[in-house]
């Protein structure tokens, strides 16, 4: 058992329900139970300790969890002359956002567009059983790695049909089978990697702007979604078509901390509409 003490600003539900990651499920006592890589663990949070049972280092996790970032910070800045998201950062106040693998992440984000968590959890729970690597046992449960490119690039759109991707096999088919290097990519400047990766199929601007957020940490990225289109018409009064606007008002308002506003108005407006 690996136990962080002095952690602040952490609520594994808020980190784990906020639409960034899909493989962590939330146990009866509150707990989170998940993969991240080849390691598997259960992760909980009591009076600033995060509890981590299971396989993998401090270290990983610490760098998983951002663990070294001031979050009271990032929500002071956010907050300090705008109330509006200041309630919302009342309802996710222990966001954090995870540092992802770029390859789940894609793929993730390829597989989440115009589909519900539950059902995108599903689909890549399925295709990593079928594909992925056995990593072992836990709480008397096997899990899987997520597949690799070149697993994934030797299969057809039929030898996916189980995993019932729909139309989303053909772009995570075609996409593992084009020549890329996310680490590679990595090192361009953030419009250069947005056009970059909406070259790839199955990437529109919504999907790149969250493989910009969570696979590459680009925290200015305002990923803009059905909810995210719903809290800034009844935040902030926008055309829920305005899209545009809404990503000009996010540049101009959060900046460099668009991807952490991001994430706190998406968390409150699923708060609000599902409660």
């Amino acid at each position: 058992m690996i136990e962080i003490r002095g952690v602040r600003d952490f609520n594994a539900e808020h980190i784990f329900d906020c639409g960034q990651c899909f493989r962590w499920n939330r146990e009866e006592d509150g707990s989170y139970t998940g993969v991240a890589g080849e390691y598997i663990a259960n992760i909980r949070y009591d009076s600033g300790t995060v509890y981590i049972d299971g396989s993998g280092s401090e270290e990983f996790w610490r760098d998983y969890l951002d663990l070294g970032r001031d979050y009271g910070k990032i929500k002071e800045r956010l907050s300090e002359d705008d109330e509006i998201i200041g309630a919302a950062i009342e309802y996710g106040s222990g966001i954090r956002l995870l540092n992802q693998d770029r390859w789940e992440t894609l793929i993730s984000f390829i597989i989440s567009q115009n589909n519900n968590i539950p059902r995108i959890k599903g689909c890549i729970e399925k295709l990593c059983a079928m594909f992925g690597k056995p990593i072992g046992t836990f709480r008397g449960k096997e899990y899987f790695s997520f597949p690799e490119r070149e697993r994934l690039a030797g299969l057809s759109e039929e030898d996916l049909e189980p995993a019932r991707l729909g139309y989303r096999a053909r772009y995570i088919v075609e996409t593992a089978k084009a020549d890329i290097d996310l680490e590679k990519a990595s090192e361009l400047d953030t419009p250069s990697l947005y056009r970059y990766l909406l070259s790839l199929t199955g990437v529109g601007p919504k999907v790149a702007n969250c493989i910009l957020l969570f696979g590459f940490s680009r925290y200015d990225s305002f990923p803009v979604d059905v909810w995210v289109r719903r809290v800034m018409n009844r935040l902030y009064g926008f055309d829920e078509k305005d899209m545009k606007g809404m990503t000009r008002f996010a540049e101009e308002k959060f900046g460099s901390l668009g991807g952490f506003a991001q994430q706190y108005l998406f968390y409150y407006i699923r708060i609000q509409e599902e409660s």
